[in-house]
């Protein structure tokens, strides 16, 4: 029996993707699935080292693993009229310097701002100390994501939804690319294969009895929201577009990446279609 460990981050979204797996209603033949929960910086530093065999990621960190790693066409989560959000205490009116938290170096939210805001003084923190840290004054604001999208405390208000920073830089009617999984290129292609397949089934099936795995989650006290948050924050980001990556998808990421080289985030421009893993591969082979 293999053992394959899958890394993801701690977030409602993360969670139901990867626990029709972890429940056991979905398996492969010899292969024994283990998981580990990380915050998405933690994350995204593990796969410049090379840690996980799978692992999750944000989108805008790519480009620096492209060599070690082939992006999953599944378990992905894009923003589609909301995102991550520019939070400040109400009524306080933000200087061209203001500090922000921010939740990693390499997270998509983080290069995003970066280039909206090349003024403001960044200060790099986990995602789960952010909300406080603007509420008790120790930064001007700070960019929220995951849960804390629905939750924040009423003390705190929207400076600017990312969604809209995104809109400008971009260009176009695009969706967000926040983060999705990728896996190691040293995998034999046939495994590599495999493996993808089994977490398309995998998003799917969690898709098709959301109802009865989120009482699961929840009855076991997995995810950090109540029945009703959860129930919204799944249709923002494990929603069926997360199957599978879509063309329009496809162009979002290629579009992120042209924003990250223009603006001198990465060594040189790819094109995220060139790295997927080419399931066709195996038809041809049987064929």
């Amino acid at each position: 029996m293999k053992n394959m460990l899958i890394a993801h981050s701690p977030d409602a979204d993360d969670i139901f993707m990867y626990y029709a797996i972890k429940f056991g209603w979905i398996t492969m033949k010899g292969v024994r699935f283990e998981n580990c929960a990380l915050d998405i910086e933690t994350l995204n530093v593990e796969a410049l080292k090379g840690t996980y065999d799978i692992t999750a990621i944000s989108f805008a960190l790519y480009p620096h693993v492209k060599e070690e790693y082939a992006l999953l066409k599944t378990a992905v989560s894009f923003g589609e009229g909301y995102g991550p959000k520019l939070m400040k205490r109400k009524g306080v009116r933000l200087k061209r310097n203001f500090t922000v938290a921010l939740s990693g170096k390499y997270t998509t939210n983080a290069m995003l701002f970066r280039i909206a805001y090349p003024e403001a003084r960044i200060v790099y923190m986990n995602f789960l100390e952010i909300e406080d840290a603007v509420k008790e004054g120790k930064v001007d604001a700070g960019v929220l994501i995951h849960e804390s999208i629905l939750t924040f405390h009423d003390a705190l208000e929207v400076e600017r939804e990312m969604w809209d920073v995104w809109q400008e830089l971009a260009g176009s009617e695009l969706p967000l690319p926040l983060g999705g999984m990728v896996l190691r290129r040293s995998l034999p292609l046939t495994r590599a294969i495999a493996y993808e397949r089994l977490l398309i089934d995998a998003v799917a099936i969690a898709r098709a009895h959301k109802e009865r795995l989120s009482s699961m989650l929840m009855e076991r006290d997995l995810v950090r929201i109540d029945a009703a948050t959860l129930e919204t924050y799944l249709e923002l980001y494990a929603n069926d577009d997360s199957i599978k990556l879509s063309e329009i998808q496809l162009r979002a990421i290629n579009r992120l990446f042209e924003l990250g080289d223009e603006h001198g985030f990465y060594e040189e421009l790819i094109r995220i279609n060139d790295y997927l893993i080419p399931g066709e591969y195996d038809a041809l082979r049987r064929g």
